[in-house]
């Protein structure tokens, strides 16, 4: 049966919304940068009785790894009904701090593996005629201490904003959840608290879909 895939699915916001899914009785595909951030994913979902969880190793820069991953991911669960992309690069950085390459490197993280991996499954969930795209933002004012951050998530709701346009008529719901915090747990920012908001936006009806929220603590 269709299920989520979670891009970024390491500790913080991409344990938190993969648990949350997999409650459900979802089966649910934790996608990481490295088998360790991998093997815990999957490891603390099947502790909490998770039934159906599997997860694949795959940088997000990496234009192929995601594309077999996500095909594979399809070939065993089908077109998943909710796509999750929380990858990011954070760093502190100041306007041209960093080299043209440096600057670029974020921008691969926060910025085109959403594009890969949103266009590679968008398509498919249009033809399904359903299907949830969730982009985890932030910075929703841009701060000059965390330039290439606040590109990155400039750029992350204008995507959502083209997906939505040309998805969202087939029946594809895309969203932003905007994080306006250090996230972390037993705070305003609790990650547990934020999965919610993800689980509230794919369960929305037609008609009533919340395409940004901001979460603000």
């Amino acid at each position: 049966m269709p299920g989520a895939v979670v891009i970024g699915a390491g500790p913080g916001i991409g344990l938190s919304v993969a648990r949350r899914f997999a409650r459900t009785g979802m089966p649910v595909v934790a996608i990481a940068r490295t088998k360790d951030t991998v093997d815990a994913t999957v490891s603390a979902l099947t502790g909490d009785g998770a039934k159906a969880v599997e997860g694949f190793v795959a940088d997000s820069t990496d234009e192929a790894g995601i594309r077999v991953a996500l095909d594979t991911a399809v070939d065993r669960h089908g077109v998943p009904d909710v796509l999750v992309y929380n990858a990011a690069h954070i760093r502190w950085d100041a306007p041209g701090e960093l080299s043209a390459a440096e600057l670029l490197a974020t921008l691969a993280v926060n910025v085109v593996g959403a594009v890969t991996a949103a266009a590679h499954l968008g398509p498919r969930m249009s033809a399904a005629g359903h299907g949830t795209i969730i982009l985890t933002g932030g910075m929703p004012d841009p701060e000059p201490k965390v330039t290439s951050l606040s590109l990155g998530k400039a750029g992350i709701r204008t995507l959502a904003t083209l997906l939505a346009g040309e998805y969202g008529p087939s029946g594809v719901h895309v969203a932003t959840v905007t994080v306006a915090g250090a996230v972390a747990p037993g705070t305003a920012f609790d990650p547990d608290d934020i999965a919610e908001i993800y689980w509230r936006l794919h369960t929305q009806a037609p008609g009533t879909w919340d395409h940004e929220v901001l979460h603000s603590g």
